[in-house]
């Protein structure tokens, strides 16, 4: 996919309206549109990869530090990470074709309907750990 048409790439440089929470050499935070929850923030990496899927195991350190930065972006905002769910829809079941995790709290507060698109474990949505282990499992 080319840069320019790919919306997450344009609002990692800056070509958008969207406001970045956080901004690192290697990823930016933003909130999502279309919140799940109370507060409900993306990271991205500023590199292009279309999704979990086509990640191998030479990407395990990327998705670690992707869960880190969100932790530690909630804990600098005040949000409690006891009652956060971090993770990833798997495709077909992705909006955007860029990598991207989802930071969502509190996770208790989710309506049913956000509970289902964010459930753990599923075919369609894996935690930060699920894509870890995914990972494991990929050559590189």
């Amino acid at each position: 996919m080319e840069a320019g048409d790919c919306i997450f790439c344009n609002i990692v440089n800056g070509r958008t309206d969207t406001v970045l929470e956080m901004e690192s050499d290697d990823f930016a935070i933003f909130k999502d549109i279309k919140p799940a929850a109370q507060h409900h923030y993306l990271i991205v990496p500023k590199e292009h990869y279309d999704s979990l899927k086509t990640l191998n195991k030479s990407h395990i350190k990327m998705v670690s530090l992707m869960e880190e930065e969100m932790k530690n972006f909630f804990v600098s905002k005040g949000i409690s990470t006891a009652d956060a769910l971090y993770g990833f829809h798997f495709p077909p079941f992705i909006s955007v074709k860029h990598l991207h995790m989802h930071g969502i709290a509190p996770r208790s507060q989710m309506p049913f309907v956000s509970r289902m698109m964010f459930r753990p474990s599923t075919a369609w949505f894996k935690t930060a750990q699920d894509a870890l282990a995914y990972l494991r499992t990929k050559a590189v």
